[in-house]
């Protein structure tokens, strides 16, 4: 394990950011860390990348005890957090040369070190461009690529495809997969559940600071069990019609979405016939649906099912982020 994280525990005042937090990363794996806003994801973050001190427990990131060694720390991981650590007037290749020399690489080797770095993240057209001319997704390039210029054996990516178009995030998963291929230790916390399925071996679910489910992700969607009948309400006033009418049809209770008039049935083993019956019950019931649909669960379902709120949303009366300050409601980022 080249990541250990036992009883990890922190504080803000009286809000409990992390209340004993356990988990462990293989070398050369993707662990993806996983909840909404407030969860506790990046406070672990900044204690496994010495810029927390824990309140209690222990962390260890190869083999170096995080509170205690610290320095030592440092030289062996890499940080892509969520707000970027480039300066918008220096050029891309200034930007990484200033990170080589803050590595102590040495004047030579850090220059020669951004010019592989710019190439590797195709980013050497504009390497002599000040980074406030560059885009959200050469920003996040040049950050991530900021961060591998020690050579890194862990490399913790704190969310770092928010805000990001989806043709970005797909050239950001492909960089990601390559580091990975290439042996480099991933953390990766995230609210986009299908960019954890997509990119992670392994998964943690944390919400209101514990860890609540574990497993790769395959496991983590047997435990819904069953396939999901998935349709929207065409008129949002009748979301509650809608729920009703298929009440008796799955495992548990329906889910609906009051913004979107989303509802989701947990179909167990009869994924066709509660389909068919969920038809019948709501043309009876009066209420139109578009976009029925009978699918495998997902990440979504299975936070959904541990939680009762989807992963982007925050739970109401939840009204902290995990470094202790406050968040705004749903939409916050």
């Amino acid at each position: 394990m080249i990541i250990e994280v036992e009883g990890l525990r922190k504080s803000f005042g009286t809000v409990e950011a992390l209340r004993g937090v356990d988990f462990s990363v293989d070398e050369g794996k993707v662990l993806g860390l996983l909840g909404p806003n407030g969860a506790g994801k990046t406070t672990a973050v900044r204690i496994l990348t010495t810029l927390l001190p824990p309140d209690g427990g222990r962390a260890t990131v190869a083999g170096l005890d995080v509170a205690r060694h610290p320095g030592a720390v440092r030289r062996v991981i890499g940080l892509a957090g969520q707000a970027t650590a480039i300066s918008p007037h220096l050029t891309g290749f200034e930007n990484l040369e200033m990170a080589g020399r803050l590595y102590h690489l040495g004047k030579q080797l850090a220059r020669r070190r951004a010019d592989e770095l710019l190439a590797r993240f195709d980013l050497s057209d504009a390497a002599g461009r000040q980074a406030r001319t560059y885009s959200g997704g050469m920003l996040r390039r040049l950050d991530l690529a900021a961060s591998l210029i020690g050579l890194p054996r862990v490399l913790f990516l704190d969310e770092p495809t928010t805000g990001l178009d989806p043709r970005s995030r797909v050239g950001m998963w492909a960089i990601i997969r390559e580091l990975v291929a290439g042996g480099t230790t991933l953390l990766l916390t995230t609210q986009y559940l299908d960019e954890a399925d997509e990119l992670a071996h392994d998964i943690v679910v944390i919400d209101h600071g514990q860890v609540i489910a574990s497993g790769t992700p395959e496991q983590l969607k047997d435990r819904v069990g069953g396939d999901v009948v998935e349709f929207s309400v065409n008129d949002r006033s009748k979301l509650a019609s809608a729920l009703e009418a298929v009440s008796s049809l799955g495992e548990g209770e329906p889910f609906g979405d009051a913004e979107s008039g989303r509802v989701q049935v947990h179909a167990g083993g009869r994924g066709s016939a509660v389909l068919v019956e969920a038809v019948r019950s709501l043309d009876a019931a009066g209420v139109a649906v578009t976009g029925m649909a009978l699918r495998r669960p997902s990440l979504d379902d299975v936070f959904m099912s541990l939680t009762g709120h989807a992963a982007a949303e925050v739970p109401a009366g939840d009204g902290w982020r995990g470094d202790g300050s406050r968040k705004r409601k749903r939409g916050a980022v």
